[in-house]
């Protein structure tokens, strides 16, 4: 089957994306960390076994029947059943894709159950191919949402598992020390020197640089942020889980989702602890990006007796 084969097309990639690991291991051994790295391999692991169901699920199956459903309408209202294949789709297909890409990784970053997803891929703290297969075991059960209206607009379902398979092979070369902002095609595409930025936990860093591609929606969208002359980034995230275990890295958010929503007073809190942003709490004992960002300070949290 014909979109089978193209959403198994990483599969063919792997290969030379391990081949690129290895040669910045040899080139860089001073990048690596070996329970780091196993981690990593742990992390991945996990998620290719998630993603193999749930990515041809995603393209047979979820988008393939929003594209059918919706392409009497589309031929009805808009004069078209499909997009097709000429270049210009292909063209609006990637830059579509990208777009999605930057809402859903800007969306896993400010709510914070995507966040207990995501947050595997940033616990690490070097910086190299290794990250690059570190992806969260519970992404894909929400991140094809976010590219569901390309098959309800007529993009056909081959062209939209393409496109991912495109976004993320060009993400594997933006996590090295090893290449830089690539010169004046640097302010257009993204590149390690700017992904850098995204994956540091420094206060100025922190939520930003969320484009996958390309950088203009950064720039559009208010999150673009440069590398501070004399801040270095310092990789990893704020609330360290301090542990190589894959399925602690992959769970411990949750966990402490769980204890915050448990110990709520009310309805509001439950939600915010749930759907608000990362480091929310109704007393500032706890800070978010922005108030830290703001120069606010956490409060002394209530004890448990004052509270009761």
């Amino acid at each position: 089957m014909q979109e089978f084969s193209a959403v198994e097309g990483m599969k063919y990639i792997y290969p030379i994306l391990v081949g690129f690991m290895i040669l910045e291991y040899l080139v860089a051994k001073k990048n690596y960390e070996l329970k780091d790295s196993l981690a990593g391999f742990g992390i991945a692991l996990g998620a290719s076994v998630v993603a193999a169901f749930t990515k041809v699920f995603t393209v047979l199956v979820v988008f393939q029947w929003f594209f059918d459903v919706l392409a009497p309408f589309r031929a009805q209202y808009l004069g078209y059943a499909s997009i097709g294949f000429a270049w210009w789709a292909w063209v609006l297909a990637v830059l579509a894709d990208d777009f999605n890409f930057y809402w859903h990784h800007r969306f896993s970053h400010t709510v914070r159950l995507l966040w207990a997803a995501h947050v595997p891929h940033h616990s690490s703290k070097n910086f190299n191919f290794a990250v690059s297969i570190r992806n969260g075991w519970f992404i894909t059960l929400y991140k094809p949402v976010f590219w569901l209206w390309m098959a309800c607009v007529g993009f056909e379902p081959i062209m939209i598992g393409t496109a991912l398979i495109i976004n993320s092979t060009y993400q594997y070369f933006l996590h090295t020390k090893l290449l830089g902002s690539l010169g004046f095609l640097g302010k257009i595409f993204n590149n390690p020197h700017v992904h850098a930025v995204h994956h540091s936990s420094n206060v100025e860093y922190l939520d930003k640089n969320h484009g996958g591609i390309f950088l203009l929606w950064d720039h559009v969208f208010g999150t673009w942020q440069n590398i501070i002359p004399g801040v270095k980034p310092k990789y990893g995230i704020l609330k360290d889980p301090k542990t190589y275990n894959p399925i602690k890295l992959n769970t411990h958010e949750f966990e402490d989702i769980f204890r915050d929503v448990k110990r709520s007073k009310s309805f509001k809190e439950k939600f915010m602890y749930i759907f608000g942003p990362p480091g929310w709490s109704p007393d500032n004992s706890t800070l978010t990006a922005k108030q830290i960002q703001a120069g606010e300070s956490p409060k002394e949290e209530e004890p448990a007796s004052a509270a009761a």
